[in-house]
């Protein structure tokens, strides 16, 4: 246990020795670290906003404006006859308008309508997802008596959807591709260090010093040197998310909307200091690994 301790504290002491250049390696491993992990925090931000949308299929049917209570009757009926038809609700018109009001913050230019313009309307679910099957039926229903209008409701909500995996995908080939330079980059430091202690090394092995003792500092180098990359990156994410909430809340409120970016949680933050630090530990085994098998082949 004092070993592992006295080589942490030498890691430390090494760090400290070359401020400069392990300041710009940690700030080259946050900024790598924090293009994946900011994609992710987007996107887990845009899917929890998009939590609270239907992506059921969807159908209003917007009734003509001078559609009678014989005419809703009609089409109440059309639709319980359906067997297209999963459930189906009716919106009055003045309770769309209430609606409209409370969700847009336009309560004082609905106040001062002479009238109300919004139909009365029917919000439709269907049974099947099938996009020919609801073309079908919002064609069908865009021709009964007292119906105006018949619109899929749910296409754009699904497109989101569809992006939303699409950046998921994105963020995944980002992170893998920079996790792989990562890797690289930790290597490259690694035979750096072992260079400027190559002497040390071989007078350790003629002692009779195991790989495994030469192969330690080095492994503490790597993961200590990714653990505090990936909190640079994390505070990376953190310093931008303050920085743009202020102008998103200011724009989420034009749509009457309370949305802000969500910071990482304990759990994610625990899990990229962690993937950041395997990766350093990686780096630094495969350079080690590559050095000693070189350095054994030299020496018999």
């Amino acid at each position: 246990m004092n070993r592992h301790w006295r080589t942490f504290i030498s890691v430390l002491r090494r760090f400290a020795a070359t401020p400069v250049a392990t300041l710009l390696t940690l700030c080259v491993i946050g900024i790598a670290l924090s293009l994946p992990a900011g994609l992710y925090l987007l996107l887990s931000n845009l899917n929890h906003a998009a939590g609270g949308l239907d992506a059921e299929p969807q159908i209003s049917l917007f009734l003509k404006l001078d559609a009678d209570k014989n005419a809703i009757r009609q089409i109440e009926s059309r639709l319980k006859d359906n067997p297209g038809v999963k459930s189906y609700r009716f919106v009055g018109r003045e309770q769309a308008l209430k609606d409209l009001s409370t969700s847009s913050g336009l309560d004082d230019v609905t106040a001062g309508l002479t009238h109300n313009p919004l139909p009365d309307a029917y919000v439709v679910n269907a049974i099947e997802n099938n996009p020919a099957l609801l073309e079908k039926l919002r064609a069908e229903a865009a021709h009964w008596a007292g119906v105006e209008t018949a619109e899929l409701d749910s296409s754009w909500a699904k497109r989101l959807n569809a992006l939303l995996g699409l950046g998921k995908q994105i963020t995944l080939i980002v992170a893998a591709l920079l996790s792989f330079g990562l890797i690289a980059g930790t290597g490259n430091t690694i035979r750096l260090q072992i260079l400027t202690r190559l002497e040390e090394i071989e007078v350790s092995k003629l002692i009779g010093a195991t790989d495994r003792f030469i192969r330690l500092p080095f492994l503490y180098h790597g993961a200590l040197q990714g653990l505090l990359g990936g909190f640079t990156g994390w505070a990376i994410i953190s310093a931008s998310a303050y920085i743009l909430n202020g102008n998103i809340a200011q724009l989420a409120s034009l749509y009457g909307s309370a949305f802000h970016l969500e910071l990482l949680d304990a759990g994610e933050t625990v899990a990229l200091l962690t993937f950041s630090a395997v990766l350093g530990w990686i780096g630094a085994y495969l350079a080690v690994g590559h050095f000693l098998r070189h350095f054994h082949l030299s020496h018999r």
